[in-house]
């Protein structure tokens, strides 16, 4: 009977999850997808690459969602326990706090696997991926959008205007005006051009035209006549190897091991400690929620007039944990003796929460009237 009532809340708490989860990821995904539309706009981005972009995201968004769907679902499912009176026949059946508490902190145990997997490996090596194909792409002109009559901003100050277009992708009555360098101010214009694909550095190789500069500091302005011109839109590619990346992108053994350097700073350095421990320490917060909401709706006596204030104040104990955890992490960015504080935040609510739901005091008072009923007879 026991374990029917487990697989009972169980199942429950299960359906749930996945659409809590499903919900809260679709909406960060919606809301962040927006911030790459530009691409679509102007650099042509298929959908299947835009889609393939975006779902490298979801990672991330599941490490911040997992810990808010498992408390949001934890809550629902026992307060409406609660409120359809089940849990008083489930303890009248034998179920004690802890009996009750299984089903969630089964479901909690693997929800912290999963956060783990995705902490130490997947979601560095989405993040590593994501910006190397963000970078590609806004590198690429290859794919740009140059509509005909409008004036197109492709990037690190540089405008291009196109007045046709045709079928072969010849541009015709070309304006590139160039301000990327504050020293210098470039303004070409062409009768004909073509964007050069495969090169190592994005370029547009123009036909007949005018090369114009003026420089701000002597007021000085030189006009060059061509024939034919290459108007470069960037550096070349940077390798892997010199291309800075930030702390979410490397591994747990290079945030704990990485030295100050010429490409990384002290601050750097503590940054990457700070990412290191919340790698380690997040998945915790999918076990403290659901002992913030077991806690909540399981300890203390049963109200007959409902739930809500217990479940009022455990939310505002969870959101005062998390703005705590992220003023933990800021000052630990700044100053690393704080550091050694974040796994007290992380552990503490975990350690409340188990006292709250079957306290010291009573586990002696059970040993002590077993010792007396032994002694009795």
């Amino acid at each position: 009977m026991m374990r029917g009532l487990t697989r009972y809340i169980l199942k429950q708490l299960l359906i749930g999850m996945l659409l809590v989860t499903l919900g809260l990821s679709t909406l960060l995904w919606l809301s962040q997808s927006l911030r790459f539309v530009d691409l679509i706009v102007n650099k042509g981005l298929s959908v299947w690459l835009f889609l393939k972009l975006t779902s490298l995201l979801l990672p991330g968004f599941l490490m911040v969602v997992l810990p808010i769907a498992i408390f949001t679902v934890t809550l629902f499912v026992y307060n409406k326990l609660s409120d359809d009176r089940e849990l008083v026949v489930m303890r009248a059946a034998g179920l004690g706090q802890w009996g009750l508490s299984v089903p969630a902190l089964i479901l909690a145990a693997g929800i912290t696997v999963l956060s783990y997997t995705l902490t130490l490996w997947i979601a560095p090596d989405s993040v590593r991926t994501f910006r190397e194909l963000q970078w590609a792409i806004r590198q690429d002109v290859t794919h740009l959008v140059l509509k005909e009559g409008e004036f197109t901003d492709v990037g690190d100050g540089i405008i291009v205007f196109v007045g046709e277009r045709d079928a072969d992708n010849v541009l015709s009555r070309v304006m590139i005006s160039d301000t990327s360098n504050p020293a210098k101010e470039v303004i070409v214009m062409a009768e004909k051009g073509a964007l050069v694909s495969g090169a190592a550095i994005p370029r547009i190789h123009l036909i007949n035209g005018n090369r114009q500069e003026y420089t701000p500091a002597d007021h000085g302005f030189s006009v060059l006549h061509f024939d034919s011109y290459t108007a470069e839109f960037g550096d070349s590619h940077p390798s892997d190897e010199i291309r800075f990346r930030d702390a979410r992108e490397r591994t747990l053994s290079e945030l704990f091991t990485a030295e100050p350097d010429e490409m990384l700073s002290a601050t750097d350095i503590r940054r990457f400690r700070v990412e290191g421990v919340q790698r380690l320490l997040l998945p915790l917060q999918v076990l403290s929620f659901t002992l913030m909401a077991l806690a909540g709706l399981l300890g203390g006596h049963f109200d007959r007039r409902g739930q809500g204030l217990r479940v009022a104040a455990t939310v505002g104990l969870m959101i005062a944990f998390q703005a705590a955890n992220l003023g933990f992490n800021n000052i630990a960015g700044r100053n690393g003796l704080f550091l050694f504080l974040q796994p007290v935040l992380a552990l503490l609510p975990i350690v409340i929460s188990c006292h709250l739901l079957y306290p010291v005091h009573r586990r002696v008072r059970e040993q002590a009237g077993a010792t007396a009923g032994v002694i009795g007879s």
